[in-house]
């Protein structure tokens, strides 16, 4: 009994691998060995300040363990560091007694990071430490605020923006642009029309009402991920090698307009993926390509009319633009064949992607998801799900 409740009483916290642990330890041994040795080349060696002050170990954890959190982004450190060290050096010259000063001072720098949207748990030892600091801390009044306490600071993001990108973990975590609808109308994307949608998770937090050391925006693809996980177990692990087309009509970036355009009208198609000699995806060229580059005249304006479509196969004829590569997408989304089929439904419902080259580990085309086989596959998938999960479980029992 009294094992099972220790147990409950440690932190349940995400599993990581070893290497992510390595990461980070190594991630705080840079940034605290070079805050230190370039604090003491700025300040020079017979500084009587301390070069490093004792709440940066705690900004390390959160910088190099945790630097998707919210607590741990740059206004965090910087903003809450300095606010609080401007709060603890103020309680400190007007507040005689140091226990009365150290809990206003922690009490006030917790209340101005919340409004200032800079919370930092570090902080608040800053602020102790600009009280409890002593004689030394003490003489130099404000200048503490901006060394060591603004020094190390700026120097420990630098090391965590540096060294965060370099070893693969995005820093700063940027809140992402707003989803748009591409075909400019006012609907949310598709994604967004069934299950919860941001404002519900906005909703629940707001509820909450407690602070939650995950950002919305990353609270938000967590959960969709979860979705799609869920649905790939569903789903019988549906990947793009048992649903895509593999005799794949392709184009060369020097194929001929005409040429491809024929590939297009024969084998009734919208797209072509446009590969290099060896097979490698360089491309794709559509029908959307076509019509941009034929039905818009040199003025901008769409013409249409048999007589202007003539004129226009015409002057296209005596363009430049008579090969592929004039005309065709060269930034094209890819999957693999091990890729599940669910994680193709938010690039083809949101983003408007019709069609999906498959390509191997080596980017060589070896098939082609449309909109048309994701759409037979997902529904192949829903009418094999039994409508009594109870009932086929007690089937399978009984077989």
């Amino acid at each position: 009994m009294l094992l099972s409740f220790l147990r409950r009483l440690m932190p349940n916290v995400a599993p990581i691998s070893k290497t992510e642990r390595m990461r980070a330890c190594l991630g705080a041994l840079v940034g605290i060995l070079l805050t230190g040795v370039i604090s003491k080349l700025a300040l020079g060696p017979d500084v009587s300040l301390p070069l490093l002050i004792a709440p940066m170990g705690a900004s390390a954890v959160l910088l190099f363990a945790a630097p998707t959190s919210p607590l741990a982004q740059p206004w965090s450190i910087v903003g809450g560091n300095i606010v609080s060290a401007f709060i603890g050096v103020t309680f400190a010259l007007f507040v005689p007694d140091p226990i009365i000063a150290s809990a206003l001072a922690v009490s006030a720098a917790i209340g101005l990071m919340l409004a200032l949207g800079c919370l930092h748990p570090p902080s608040g030892a800053v602020a102790l430490t600009a009280v409890l600091g002593g004689p030394v801390v003490h003489a130099e009044g404000y200048a503490f605020v901006l060394w060591p306490v603004g020094l190390n600071s700026l120097l420990l993001l630098a090391a965590a923006l540096l060294f965060n990108n370099l070893t693969g973990r995005r820093y700063p975590h940027l809140l992402p642009a707003p989803q748009v609808n591409v075909h400019g109308t006012a609907d949310p994307v598709p994604t967004e029309r069934i299950g919860f949608v941001p404002s519900d998770l906005q909703d629940v937090l707001a509820q909450y009402d407690e602070i939650v050391n995950v950002s919305p925006d990353e609270l938000d693809t967590l959960l969709h991920q979860a979705q799609i996980r869920a649905y790939e177990r569903r789903s019988g692990e549906i990947t793009c090698s048992h649903i895509m087309s593999r005799d794949v009509a392709t184009v060369r970036p020097a194929t001929p307009l005409r040429e491809a355009w024929k590939l297009l009208i024969n084998h009734r198609i919208k797209a072509l993926p446009v590969t290099a000699e060896d097979g490698e995806l360089v491309g794709i060229v559509t029908q959307t390509d076509f019509m941009r580059a034929s039905l818009l005249a040199e003025d901008g304006r769409l013409h249409l009319g048999w007589r202007v479509r003539v004129g226009n196969k015409l002057r296209l004829a005596r363009q430049s633009k008579h090969v592929v590569a004039d005309i065709m997408t060269r930034r094209v989304q890819s999957a693999l064949p091990e890729t599940m089929i669910a994680k193709l439904v938010p690039p083809m419902a949101d983003m408007g992607l019709h069609h999906m080259p498959v390509v191997d580990a080596n980017n060589r085309v070896v098939g082609i998801v449309t909109q048309s086989d994701l759409i037979a596959a997902l529904f192949r998938g829903a009418s094999e799900q039994p409508d009594n999960p109870q009932a086929a479980s007690e089937d399978t029992r009984a077989a």
